[in-house]
């Protein structure tokens, strides 16, 4: 013990100052760039870009360039054109050297800082091209600027020659173009077009009249270019959002203003079906979480409905005020404020913290829908009438659930009587399988293992949450059996937390109605438990379509998908061995499994196949979910028609 202590105290006295580390320069970004950018994944790579292109709409957003080009280069680079005012190449004081080098090369140096460059900005973590020069193999700048052309070169961060004029021009602007660093990025370095693309779209919404445009030139991808330009800016983005539902009242309501420097643009609309899509952004960046905007702009709304209501004798004087979430049923609304010092809870930036921002947006927004209320009394009185309807569904709704309750329907003290759980008690382990049908239930739960896979039969197809009011939702069976086996409660009073299962597999036959009721599920976990897609925890099983069987021994079992009839080619060639010919069954549903085929197939956890659902792009998934299940036919015919492929499965 005596001899340990000793040791210690020898160590403690070598700590001296040679073991305090300074990193020069980018050198710290390279050590530990997950700080800097989140990951060095996919999501990481395309941080690098969101930095750049975020430089180039602070321009826009300071009145200056009107136009940026955005280009993935053959070599998977990325090029940033703007005709925004150049970064300044003159000489800044502190560094000594020409400020364009000074802000690709100091951490933390930029117009951001001091309040003069920008009013307002954007960017995510403020570091932005510093980082994304230390994080790339190659990054150079072209600076036009007072008719001269200057142009510099970095080698993963390090000056490659000095600030040089290489020309003469006539514009104003600045290109950057950068490799991200394999070194770095060792999962991939290739850019997702389609990531890209929606959230330039997105910018493009976010700034009016702003035309931004992204190419693909790698290999086989030429046909991707977007370009795009929106007058309407956030207006016609709740349009956009609103494209494929049956919308209340056109065109969208649309309110901006400003107050101590505050910028608050309000779009929004409502259309008939149940759920609300309240999006918001500060200085352009997706506050998924919501904050004080959000908070601002409900409040006003439900305020500003309810007094209309009470005015104008819609609603009675001694009848109930309608709720937050009844006159935000079918709203589709889009929540925009640029603030010249912003500040988010969190380091991903995704909730506003200014609690000013509560009282500027609520003032503004009351103001401008009080006045469109008055002015358009058709419109106004259409909302509230379907506030009302809300209320109606909400009241009868609770007493559905009330009911359920007692009967302990929603009880977690007893489980549904369906359900074959599993004995442990750690979500972390366990997995929940819902089963289409009681026969492959039946096998399920004899072929299982019981210590951590729990099954849930359900019988027949469940009912479609897009198209019913909630008291239509927990009157059906099979659903509340679901949400009780989970234990999380539903919709607003969702708990992650409580989660008694952290995987949920969604086991249907490889065929149409197995594909129907995968949909009708899917449909329900986005809208009533969106935490459990968020958060991965839902997973569809991939049963396989064919077994190869060799006598009445099955040695190899064919996987749905694209290449299923080559696959089963290419097995019955490779059984086929002297005068033994195989033959294949085709598994047209589960029940055709018996319980040892479907563990070894579909639940064993060593060999099985899993897809899990995530959630990339919540506004796209919004209208595909409602595209594909809600009422109108005109848009899925036309979804059927563009993607319909012959298939082999059968009906």
């Amino acid at each position: 013990m005596n001899e340990e202590n000793k040791n210690l105290e020898m160590l403690a006295d070598e700590y001296d100052a040679s073991q305090i580390q300074v990193l020069e320069g980018l050198e710290a970004v390279r050590m530990r760039p997950g700080m800097y950018i989140g990951s060095t994944s996919k999501e990481g790579l395309h941080h690098l870009f969101w930095e750049i292109v975020d430089n180039s709409i602070d321009e826009a957003l300071a009145g200056f360039a009107s136009h940026i080009e955005v280009f993935i280069e053959p070599d998977n680079s990325i090029t940033v054109v703007d005709d925004g005012r150049g970064i300044p190449v003159d000489i800044q004081e502190k560094t000594g050297r020409p400020a364009v080098e000074t802000v690709f090369t100091v951490l933390h140096a930029g117009g951001k800082f001091g309040g003069g460059g920008y009013k307002v900005s954007g960017g995510l973590h403020g570091v932005g091209s510093s980082v994304v020069n230390a994080l790339s193999t190659v990054l150079d700048v072209t600076v036009h600027k007072d008719g001269q052309k200057y142009y510099q070169e970095y080698h993963r961060g390090l000056v490659g020659d000095d600030l040089k004029i290489i020309g003469e021009t006539d514009r104003r602007g600045t290109t950057v173009h950068f490799v991200p660093d394999p070194e770095i990025f060792t999962e991939t370095v290739e850019f997702d077009f389609d990531k890209l693309a929606t959230r330039v779209r997105e910018l493009a919404f976010l700034n009016r009249g702003l035309r931004i445009s992204l190419t693909d030139k790698r290999e086989g991808n030429e046909k991707n270019e977007v370009h795009f330009h929106y007058e309407g800016g956030i207006q016609s983005y709740v349009e956009y959002l609103n494209e494929n539902k049956t919308v209340i009242f056109e065109p969208a309501i649309f309110t901006e203003g400003e107050m101590d420097g505050i910028a608050v643009e309000v779009a929004m609309q409502y259309t008939d079906t149940y759920h609300s899509v309240v999006m918001s952004f500060a200085n352009n960046i997706n506050t998924h979480e919501g904050g004080t905007h959000e908070q601002g702009f409900r409040t006003a709304l439900t305020r500003v409905i309810n007094n209309y209501a009470k005015q104008n004798k819609i609603l009675k004087e001694n009848e109930d005020n309608l709720t937050g979430d009844d006159v935000r049923e079918g709203l589709t609304a889009v929540i925009s404020v640029k603030h010249p010092n912003p500040q988010f809870e969190g380091q991903t930036k995704t909730k506003l913290g200014n609690s000013e921002v509560t009282g500027i947006v609520n003032k503004l927004f009351a103001e401008a829908l009080t006045t469109f209320m008055l002015e358009n009394p058709q419109v106004a009185r259409k909302i509230v009438e379907k506030g009302i309807l809300a209320s109606k569904a909400r009241i009868a709704a609770k007493r559905a659930r009330e009911v359920t309750r007692k009967k302990s329907g929603l009880e977690i003290s007893n489980l549904p009587g369906k359900l074959a759980d599993c004995s442990s008690n750690n979500p972390e382990q366990t997995e929940l399988f819902i089963v289409e049908g009681d026969s492959a239930g039946g096998s399920a739960k004899s072929g299982r293992n019981r210590e951590f896979q729990a099954i849930l039969p359900i019988r027949g197809k469940i009912l479609n949450v897009e198209k019913a009011t909630m008291d239509k939702i927990l009157a059906n069976e099979e659903i509340r059996s679901l949400f009780t086996a989970m234990g999380t409660g539903f919709g607003a009073d969702y708990d992650l937390s409580k989660a008694r299962y952290h995987k949920l597999v969604i086991m249907t036959d490889a065929d149409v109605d197995g594909a129907h009721i995968r949909t009708l599920l899917l449909t329900l976990f986005y809208r009533y438990m969106r935490p459990v897609v968020e958060a991965g925890y839902v997973y569809i099983a991939q049963p396989p379509i064919y077994g190869i069987k060799v006598g009445s021994e099955t040695k190899e079992y064919i996987q749905p998908g694209e290449s299923q009839e080559k696959d089963l080619q290419e097995a019955l060639a490779r059984w086929a061995q002297g005068r033994t010919k195989p033959t294949v069954q085709r598994y047209k549903g589960l029940g055709e499994m018996d319980d040892h085929q479907l563990w070894d197939t579909t639940m064993d956890p060593e060999h099985r196949l899993m897809a899990r659902v995530s959630v990339e792009d919540a506004a796209e998934a919004d209208k595909i979910f409602d595209m594909l299940m809600g009422d109108r036919v005109e848009p899925r015919r036309e979804f059927i028609e563009d993607n319909a492929q012959y298939s082999t499965i059968d009906a």
